[in-house]
């Protein structure tokens, strides 16, 4: 659970049923895979580095995913303190 709150601290910051934290959370994990998904998208257009920016956006979009993943359990009570 260290690991988690160490890669993820802003999720495990929620407390249980508060809903303003939560809904700004969402959005900043959802505005900026977003952004970046479409940075992304642009340079992997490059020929030569195209791929790499190509894995590079796939890992971003895994990491607000699972930080979206985590903020709804830590929301819903599953993750305790």
């Amino acid at each position: 659970m260290d690991i988690l709150k160490k890669f993820w601290p802003s999720a495990f910051k929620l407390q249980k049923g508060e809903v303003r934290p939560f809904v700004i959370q969402l959005i900043i994990f959802v505005v900026v895979a977003a952004v970046l998904g479409v940075l992304m998208g642009f340079l992997g257009g490059i020929k030569i580095v195209g791929f790499i920016f190509a894995i590079l956006g796939t890992l971003i979009d895994l990491y607000c995913t699972a930080g979206i993943v985590f903020s709804i359990l830590r929301f819903v009570g599953v993750f305790k303190d």
